[in-house]
């Protein structure tokens, strides 16, 4: 395939469009404002263009938050963009004349991991997202599984808590509702305070623990130890060589990784009279969906 690979991360906020070299770099790239759900696709080509300054386009992948069908062409639904049934690739395409792919956000980022950054080399690999949601992403000897309807992986929505807290997916108790970025600000309400006495966010209590401030510090410590115990209901069930995990608050770095490997053995099936994997922080940070969808895209066939 000749032409240019383009990657495009599509958010509830900004839309970003890339391309990729042969080792996964960006080697140009620009981003906008996410528009209305209807004005997407054609927001989606202008980016395209913009950036392939009049060079050829071989394909373009599209990495989007939400469930999208076994064909990779229609989001089915989102969370944070009002689309449903949304024929996101047939449309793209269409105004680009271009092969189009769309893939979930989680999977195009687990994808980018196992090619180019922290799970190169690993045949089994276990990719957490932990941002405003939790994601997830599976590549089990080199193909990405999306499972009988393309919409696999999805962590965050196992049950950590029975009848515990209500979950955007309408159901109750599901992990992203204690060990996303959203539920560590929720911990940090009356425990940890900005200078005027206001709420923090993911991103300053990251900050602070990474400075060693010790509310942010006992915060993260048992917030990751939760993610620790979700994840090895995972591991319980899949036994990946390595977890990676990626998204704002992997940026805590060992603050959050050493209190998730404590969870994760404290609550690993057979302890320590089996092995284990390895714990480690992504390392494309938040380009790597951008980067995913653009290799997926010049070989859609890499899934089981």
């Amino acid at each position: 395939m000749t032409g240019l690979e383009v990657g495009v991360d599509v958010g509830g906020t900004k839309i970003a469009a890339g391309i990729i070299d042969e080792t996964g770099a960006i080697v140009r790239s620009a981003r906008r404002p996410t528009p209305d759900s209807s004005e997407i696709p054609a927001a989606i080509a202008e980016l395209v263009r913009e950036i392939a300054a009049g060079q050829a386009v071989a394909a373009v992948g599209i990495g989007a938050a939400g469930f999208i069908s076994a064909d990779r062409q229609t989001v089915l639904t989102a969370p944070n963009i009002d689309w449903n049934d949304a024929p996101l690739g047939h449309d793209v395409s269409a105004l680009l004349d271009v092969p189009v792919v769309v893939e979930n956000d989680a999977n195009a980022a687990a994808w980018a991991e196992h090619r180019f950054g922290a799970g190169r080399g690993a045949h089994q690999m276990l990719a957490v997202t932990v941002g405003t949601g939790v994601g997830g992403g599976l590549v089990v000897n080199g193909h990405l599984v999306r499972g009988a309807h393309g919409i696999a992986a999805e962590v965050g929505h196992i049950r950590f808590e029975r009848g515990g807290l209500l979950c955007g997916c309408g159901l109750y108790g599901c992990l992203e509702q204690y060990a996303s970025g959203t539920a560590l600000e929720r911990r940090a309400e009356g425990r940890l305070l900005g200078p005027d006495g206001s709420p923090v966010s993911g991103p300053e209590i990251t900050r602070l623990a990474n400075a060693e401030d010790p509310a942010a510090c006992e915060l993260l410590a048992e917030f990751g130890r939760d993610l620790g115990e979700g994840i090895a209901t995972l591991v319980a069930v899949l036994d990946p060589e390595v977890i990676v995990i990626g998204g704002g608050v992997a940026e805590a770095g060992d603050h959050l990784l050493d209190p998730v490997r404590e969870g994760l053995a404290a609550f690993l099936t057979g302890g320590t009279e089996r092995p284990g994997p390895s714990v480690v922080a992504a390392e494309l940070g938040n380009q790597a969906g951008l980067v995913g969808a653009a290799d997926l895209a010049v070989d859609p066939d890499r899934d089981a």
